[in-house]
């Protein structure tokens, strides 16, 4: 089993989310006539609309490979089918859940609650999951649900072994990260991120 942590994708995605909470923060904190910053940042109703459209925000992805072995054995022959499964697992946290009563800020701290991160999807690379061996004994019909049943098999392995991997401590820890970044930008100065 491999397992390896893709964070370029998320780069991207985090540096758009900064661009927008940094305008978005010059926008609402910007600067009065006379040079100097507001002492109180509010939670508008767009800044909360900016961090619920955030949506589903993945921030792990693990890449897991798998041999799969699925075996249909009877006294008469058996079939037998060898994959090596190619998953990709995303997690992370879904802020549309975010609501007012959630962000308490006042002058210039901040603290948010946020959901604990799940895993939101897992898939295979159809283009890197191959099946490598195929076997139908003589007296047996070739079974066409062997490779579906491979699939969902290695779909359930690779769940369990990100989950044992840490994929969920990963992507608690990162969530904080970015959101501490989006809210300092924001012009915040102390930031909070609990999750529960």
């Amino acid at each position: 089993m491999r397992i390896r942590t893709v964070t370029a994708p998320l780069a991207f995605v985090f540096g758009a989310s900064l661009v927008a909470m940094l305008a978005l923060g010059l926008w609402i904190g910007g600067r009065r006539g006379d040079g100097e910053r507001p002492t109180a940042i509010a939670v508008t109703p767009e800044l909360l609309r900016r961090v619920q459209d955030l949506n589903q925000l993945v921030t792990v992805r693990y890449i897991i490979d798998k041999v799969v072995l699925v075996e249909d054995v009877k006294w008469y022959g058996e079939n037998r089918l060898l994959m090596v499964a190619h998953g990709v697992v995303n997690a992370g946290i879904d802020l549309s859940k975010v609501g007012a009563d959630r962000i308490d800020a006042a002058e210039g701290r901040v603290r948010i609650r946020i959901p604990r991160p799940r895993v939101l999807d897992v898939y295979l690379d159809d283009r890197r999951t191959q099946v490598v061996e195929r076997a139908t004994g003589l007296l047996r019909d070739f079974d066409k649900d062997l490779e579906q049943n491979a699939r969902v098999q290695a779909l359930d392995e690779i769940r369990v072994a990100a989950r044992e991997g840490g994929i969920l401590k990963d992507a608690e820890e990162r969530a904080r990260k970015q959101l501490e970044s989006l809210f300092r930008a924001a012009g915040f100065t102390e930031v909070q991120v609990v999750a529960e």
